[in-house]
């Protein structure tokens, strides 16, 4: 069974920085895409990055403050996010996406203090 698990996430105030990182219990380099995403309270979930044949989009609301890492090696996704802001509170979530299906990690808490 494939497991994407979250970790990273935390309080930080704002203009302060975190690192998501998503274990992945199965190989990537066959992947077709791998992401984050977040959900906010009352909001729906929405694209934060999403890495796909080499090339990287970005939410505009994140773009210039987040950066997705990939290790192969060591099957584990990142989420660099900078210059944090109270409106990035959500829940973030890992994505891989593979033939065999889509998949979602368990959802990480990051909360934005002003």
């Amino acid at each position: 069974q494939v497991q994407l698990v979250e970790s990273g996430g935390g309080l930080v105030q704002a203009g302060g920085s975190l690192r998501l990182s998503c274990l992945i219990s199965r190989s990537i380099l066959s992947s077709n895409a791998v992401g984050w995403y977040r959900q906010a309270p009352g909001k729906q979930r929405e694209l934060v990055a999403l890495s796909t044949g080499g090339i990287t989009n970005y939410a505009e609301s994140v773009e210039g403050r987040c950066t997705i890492g990939i290790n192969y090696g060591k099957r584990t996704m990142y989420l660099q996010m900078n210059s944090l802001k109270a409106e990035d509170t959500a829940v973030y979530y890992c994505y891989v996406n593979w033939n065999l299906g889509n998949y979602w990690g368990q959802g990480t808490q990051v909360t934005v203090s002003s």
